[in-house]
């Protein structure tokens, strides 16, 4: 019995300290501390060896070597997280361990990103289009797209949205909006970021509203409602709308089009995801993540014109 409990006790700690590493390596990045980080991600192989949760670590240390724009140490740390991935995801699919998505998603998202800050745009482009063919139906298809856009939306015509079920205010399709700045807004119900998000955007409207803004707010279904609760997609749209005219409120006259395709469309990984086009059509600004009022406010007045 002594045997169990210690064998118990032994996977329970490999457990913990599973999940640890990858907080923890978070933690010295975001601290600038990118020696920390990688004193945490190979003391933890020496004890555990490869597993998803290390590769999904050793992921973010690439991540972390690109923000400091240490090129040459991003480019290492991504190609052995892609190798290992991919070693490791042999006879299973692409979702069945999300770490390992993870962690390959970011280390093709890194090499991309390095190869653009060297220079070779063109080549970042052919890896990420050649990567998406691979992996389109797979749970980083979307991350891909993102930063497909990342390099390429900016400049370009705005694709159209799917809008075959909304909340809200019907949309109006895009290409009837020509002569309105329009920001797209995608957002998820259980995301925190795009709540606290919900002030810069009303103080927007409200400058800008009277100059043509309109605000569109696509969302999708993910299979779950509060708590991660399993729910079928009419128990999570009716709870989508709640949270809706729970936390959006403030934003009066938000249509929100309820679309997968429209996330895969823009490469809306990241939630918030923030679009702005131009009267035009033109997509200006394509940002994953949440943007404080001023950046907003500065961009929408170059497209705007006033």
């Amino acid at each position: 019995m002594r045997g169990f409990w210690l064998t118990a006790l032994a996977a329970l700690v490999s457990f913990s300290a599973a999940g640890q590493v990858i907080g923890d390596v978070r933690e010295a990045i975001a601290d600038g501390n990118l020696a920390r980080a990688e004193r945490y991600v190979q003391n933890y192989r020496a004890k555990n060896g490869v597993t998803p949760e290390f590769l999904e670590a050793l992921s973010w240390l690439a991540r972390g070597a690109l923000d400091a724009n240490q090129y040459d140490q991003a480019e290492r740390y991504a190609a052995e997280t892609r190798k290992l991935a991919l070693e490791n995801l042999a006879g299973r699919k692409m979702d069945d361990e999300r770490h390992l998505s993870m962690a390959l998603g970011a280390s093709i998202e890194v090499h991309a990103q390095v190869l653009a800050g060297r220079g070779a745009r063109g080549e970042a482009i052919a890896f990420l289009r050649q990567e998406l063919a691979a992996y389109r139906n797979t749970s980083i298809g979307p991350r891909i797209q993102k930063n497909i856009n990342l390099l390429t939306l900016e400049g370009k015509p705005a694709p159209p949205l799917e809008i075959t079920e909304w909340l809200g205010p019907k949309p109006v399709p895009l290409v009837q909006l020509k002569g309105h700045p329009v920001l797209l807004f995608f957002w998820a119900h259980w995301c925190g970021d795009c709540k606290a998000e919900v002030p810069e955007l009303a103080r927007l409207l409200a400058q800008y509203k009277s100059k043509g803004l309109v605000l569109i707010g696509p969302t999708q279904h993910y299979g779950y409602i509060a708590g991660g609760q399993d729910a079928s997609r009419e128990q999570e749209t009716r709870y989508i709308d709640a949270v809706r005219n729970q936390y959006y409120s403030a934003l009066p006259g938000m249509s929100a089009p309820v679309s997968e395709a429209n996330f895969q469309r823009f490469g809306a990984s990241t939630t918030p995801t923030l679009v702005l086009i131009d009267r035009q059509g033109i997509v200006r600004l394509y940002h994953p993540g949440a943007m404080p009022y001023q950046q907003l406010a500065s961009k929408l007045a170059e497209v705007s014109g006033n």
